[in-house]
């Protein structure tokens, strides 16, 4: 693809990481020798992307120091009101007239191609987002991608709000997204806190982009390993043997 666009990358890398039983911030924590937002911030350089803004909350200097590289830039949440709210606190460190690729900075497994192919289907379909999907039999506790009779993206619903109709969607949202960034700026401008979580949720994003008329589209990866999140200890460990699987 042609890097004549402005296309940006927000990573999302604030979050404490609780379950790891470790004061060590998540996304700190390595598979491979690295910490997981070395491998996050590897794919994102992969696909041809020069300016990354990283949401730091944790221990915020660590990060920083630890994955400070060229084309970085690093934003403070705090505090932190969820992930739409993480993503506003970025909104200022973005170029208009592009494109901006949202992503954790805990889903390690990526692939350079997949991202490649989520970054086509918004600038070539001309949608005002695309979510990267996956399909499985249950989608546990991931956000159900609710789409109309014609196939078309209406909603993510997240699982904790979600009615017994939408848990038996098996399309999940991986949490990555590319969205024109005009429209991610005026969506993010809408969001409210009305959910279990009361907090700021990116996922809101959608349904307010598809009531304002701005078409939202799902490309689906077929490899749920590439969109595992580390949230465990023995997450982490299975991510080490995917990775270690893959380069054989």
């Amino acid at each position: 693809m042609g890097r004549d666009r402005l296309i940006d990358a927000v990573v999302l890398a604030a979050g404490k990481g609780t379950r790891m039983k470790s004061d060590l911030p998540k996304v700190l924590h390595e598979i491979a020798g690295r910490p997981l937002l070395d491998h996050v911030l590897d794919t994102v350089a992969a696909v041809g992307i020069d300016h990354t803004v990283v949401v730091v909350g944790h221990e915020a200097d660590l990060v920083e120091k630890t994955c400070r590289r060229e084309g970085i830039e690093f934003v403070l949440q705090e505090p932190q009101l969820g992930t739409g709210h993480a993503v506003q606190v970025a909104a200022g460190s973005l170029r208009m007239g592009g494109y901006s690729v949202v992503l954790a900075g805990d889903v390690p497994l990526l692939r350079a191609e997949t991202l490649e192919r989520l970054l086509a289907g918004t600038i070539s379909g001309g949608a005002s987002a695309v979510v990267l999907t996956c399909q499985v039999e249950d989608a546990g506790a991931y956000g159900r991608i609710v789409k109309d009779s014609a196939g078309r993206v209406l909603k993510i619903v997240e699982a904790r709000d979600a009615g017994p109709d939408e848990l038996a969607i098996g399309e999940y949202n991986t949490g990555v997204f590319c969205f024109k960034t005009e429209c991610l700026i005026e969506a993010l401008a809408n969001l409210t806190t009305d959910n279990q979580q009361g907090e700021y949720y990116l996922t809101d994003t959608v349904a307010y982009l598809v009531g304002a008329g701005h078409p939202v589209e799902a490309v689906a990866t077929l490899d749920p390993d590439e969109v595992v999140g580390i949230n465990t200890v023995a997450e982490l460990e299975v991510a080490e043997s995917l990775l270690a699987r893959r380069s054989r």
